[in-house]
Order: C-alpha cells, then structure tokens, then sequence
C-alpha cells in the first residue's frame, strides 16, 4: 500500500520491483505470488509494472471484513524481468 500522496508516482510498481529482484536474486527465492482482489485495478497494474504474470483467478479466495473475494494470482519467478 501507498499513502494518496505517493499514488500515481509509480512509488508501489518500483518498490515490488525492488523487493521482488532482492528476493528472487539475492536471497536465492525461485519463485514470488502476489494476490489482489480482483476488483483492484490498481494493484494489478502494479503487479503488471513489477513483472509478475497474471495466471489467473482464485474464486472467494480471501475472506475480507465485507464478504469472501475472488483473488487474482500473479506470479515471479528467478530469470523474469520487468
């Protein structure tokens, strides 16, 4: 998550950029998930940004105080790049 002021800044994109080469690449991870709620737009276009792949949708996968969600999958592995 960003504060309103750092939206639009591509402040999220480049920190999941940053922490998803650190893991994959320094720490030796083969492999990174990132889930969102489908109805978020914008989390998705920063896991696009990041370089996960969307691959594909997990129904009512997380319970949110609002009721169960359908969860996009995103995944990174070792090689990827932005």
């Amino acid at each position: 998550w960003t504060t309103g002021a750092a939206r639009g800044r591509s402040v999220a994109p480049r920190a999941t950029t940053a922490l998803a080469r650190w893991a994959l690449d320094e720490t030796g991870f083969h492999r990174l998930e990132l889930m969102h709620a489908t109805a978020n737009e914008a989390s998705c276009r920063v896991a696009a940004k990041a370089g996960f792949a969307l691959e594909g949708t997990r129904r009512s996968a997380t319970l949110h105080p609002d009721g169960w969600h359908d969860m996009h999958l995103h995944a990174r592995v070792r090689g990827d790049r932005p």
